[in-house]
Order: structure tokens, then sequence, then C-alpha cells
């Protein structure tokens, strides 16, 4: 990897300048988080995983319309971004009761929603990102009324999209979790999907044996993490046929 400015180290990514103004390189990392990073180990291959694997699907974005911060991928680990500013909230949609839905609400995990709920959180790692309502994002200037409704609007569509691509694989999408930033060209700006989309930040079940094949792997010591992100990456169509060297080897 080239020598670049370091921007913001994160639990899973390295952000770097960009070569252009207005862009970033997003380098993943092999490290795995959870509990608030009370929880910490590395995982050979991971961040080469959800580089691919965030690359397909912000291209599936980019075909259907859906704006988002993505541009192309530079290299296995790296991908160059527009540069955005954050809006500093976590977008959770949720379709299937699972994780602290569960636990908040006492809903069996695994329950079917009657329709996706879309949550927000404040990103504060200190506070735990913790849940808050629309009264209290417009009461800090967090986001406009406007934001909102788009933010609603584009975290629908995505999981439009998502829920879609996964069920043709045999997997549920039971919830995941987006970033948007704010993307400016000169006095105009939009709201796009930024960071990631990955195994990282969605929970993904086998729709027959109901087997976890997210970030719950890690968290709830259900096997290898790697083998897990493997599996969503092959029956999308992203690794060899007869893959039998070491290690993820991804199809370009």
């Amino acid at each position: 990897m080239a020598r670049r400015t370091k921007i913001y180290e994160g639990k899973a990514k390295i952000l770097y300048e960009g070569p252009e103004p207005g862009t970033i390189v997003q380098y993943y990392k092999d490290d795995a988080t959870a509990f608030n990073a009370q929880k910490k180990d590395v995982i050979e291959g991971k961040g080469v995983l959800n580089n691919r694997l965030c690359e397909y699907f912000m291209n599936g974005l980019t075909a259907l319309g859906i704006p988002n911060h993505f541009i192309k991928r530079l290299n296995m680990r790296e991908q160059l971004c527009h540069q955005v500013e954050i809006i500093p909230l976590e977008i959770i949609v949720r379709n299937v009761a699972a994780g602290s839905l569960s636990k908040m609400l006492g809903i069996e995990e695994g329950t079917q929603l009657p329709r996706p709920i879309v949550e927000f959180c404040y990103k504060d790692d200190a506070l735990g990102d913790p849940l808050v309502s629309e009264e209290h994002i417009l009461a800090f200037n967090w986001a406009s009324q406007q934001d909102l409704d788009d933010m609603v609007a584009i975290a629908l569509r995505v999981n439009d999209f998502m829920s879609g691509l996964m069920y043709g694989v045999g997997i549920k999408l039971v919830d995941f979790k987006i970033e948007i930033g704010r993307q400016f060209e000169g006095d105009y700006q939009r709201l796009v999907v930024a960071d990631e989309i990955s195994p990282d930040s969605c929970r993904l079940w086998d729709m027959k044996t109901g087997q976890k094949l997210d970030k719950d792997v890690f968290r709830r010591d259900l096997g290898d993490l790697a083998d897990a992100y493997t599996e969503v990456a092959r029956r999308l169509g992203l690794m060899p046929t007869n893959n039998v060297t070491e290690g993820p080897k991804l199809v370009n």
C-alpha cells in the first residue's frame, strides 16, 4: 500500500486522503470487534472479503440509481470513494427481530416483523451508539426533517435491493445498518450511502438452516468468521468454483 496521509482509523477500516480532491481511500482491516470493541480479534482475510463484497453491493446500488460514495475498488483491500460529511447517525433497518431489538422488547429472535422497522442510533462509541428518536435528531440539529425523510427513503430502497439479492441466493436479510453522508458539489449537496455494506453491518441467516453468516458468528463464538463471509461471497458468485487454495481468493 502506497504511503498516504491517514485521515481516520476506525475499528474495521482506515481512511486515507485520496489521489484527487474530494476523494478518500478506504482500507479494510482484518480486525474484528464486538460489544463496542470489548471483544477483539484479527480474522485473516476478513478485510479482503469485505472490500470485495462492499464493491459488489455498492455497484448494485449505483445500477438502481441509489446514490452512494463508492467510485471503484483499487486492489484487494482498498477502494476509492467520494469524500462526504458523515451524518452522526447509524440507520438500522430490521426485517426480523434479532439482537438488541429482541433484548429490548422481549421479542423472540427470529420473529418476522410486520413491516421493516427503521431505527436511528447516535454515533458515539463512548456512549455505546444509543438509540435515538427523530425528536432527538431534530432537537440537536444532527439532521433536518427533509434529511430524515430522505434517509428513511434511501434505507428502505437499500433494504429492498439487499433483501431481494440475498433471497435469490438462499439468505435471509434479518437487519442491517448503514451510514449516510452529505456529498457537496459546489453549492449543491445530496445524501449518499457511505461507509460500507458488508456482512460486518448486516445480519444474514441461511433461509433453510438458520445458520448465521454475519458478525454474530464472532460475537457468539459460532465458528470461523472468515468461513461465514466466504460462504456469502461464494453464493453471490464472487468466489471461484474450484477454490482449493488457502485464504479467500476472490473473482475480479
